[in-house]
């Protein structure tokens, strides 16, 4: 079993119990599974990418990229995106192991980082939670600051090196912040007011139009299988909002 796996087995089964009306979302035709073989001789393996994806009343795709490639790289992308007529957060789950070490970033991404009324309502119930992580998961270090605007205070970013610190705090900080995600959405409302729609709207597409392009695993891709197949992957699956709005 590889190290994020457990997490991707209990994202879905929590799903499962949280949300009743939880189904599968359509991933494109090539998508599912993808394998190559990478490395020479002693050093050849096979990296394999798999593709999982649900939705929800509320909930317009709940989608997971999960990366195989042996001890020295494993990854696990697990993002949530809600309906467009909800002011709910994104969740987001970066889950990534390198021969340097692990990079795990953990977040629920807030439409509207400079509201203040928005961070009490989705970012002070959850930084009781961040805290309790602060002692085993220290700050990770720079990060981009073009990024920063899409995270919220409560942004978990940690560089642990024992696996033994994901398989435990990191696991368990997964489960907390998804179980407070659900909570959210437990009380949602839909919005109705055509300005607050239009302002939701434009925040989702530009959150997805800056990980559309500055995705950090499209150099991976392009690798493993080609550049065709890793930008139709990232623009007509992992963030398929635009494409999705041209078709209706």
């Amino acid at each position: 079993m590889t190290l994020y796996q457990p997490f991707l087995d209990h994202a879905i089964a929590y799903l499962k119990e949280r949300l009743p009306d939880l189904h599968s979302y359509p991933i494109p035709e090539g998508f599912e599974s993808k394998s190559a073989i990478v490395g020479k001789g002693s050093h050849q393996n096979e990296v394999l990418t798999t593709s999982h994806g649900y939705q929800s009343s509320k909930l317009r795709q709940i989608r997971a990229a999960h990366v195989q490639g042996g001890s020295s790289l494993q990854v696990l992308n697990f993002v949530i995106f809600p309906h467009l007529h909800y002011d709910l957060p994104f969740f987001g789950g970066d889950l990534v192991t390198l021969p340097g070490g692990h990079l795990i970033a953990l977040d629920m991404q807030p439409l509207f980082r400079d509201d203040p009324d928005y961070q009490d309502k989705y970012t002070r119930p959850i930084l009781p939670i961040f805290a309790s992580y602060q002692q085993h998961l220290t700050w990770g270090g720079d990060f981009p600051e073009e990024a920063s605007q899409f995270f919220s205070p409560a942004f978990l970013w940690t560089r642990p090196k024992e696996n033994e610190v994901v398989q435990t705090h990191v696991f368990n900080a997964f489960k907390d912040y998804l179980q407070a995600y659900l909570d959210f959405c437990d009380r949602a409302e839909p919005v109705t007011d055509p300005q607050k729609l239009a302002e939701i709207r434009e925040a989702q597409l530009r959150y997805l139009r800056y990980r559309a392009e500055k995705d950090p695993a499209r150099g991976m891709f392009t690798r493993f299988y080609g550049s065709e197949w890793t930008e139709e992957y990232i623009h007509g699956f992992l963030f398929d909002l635009e494409r999705k709005l041209e078709q209706v």
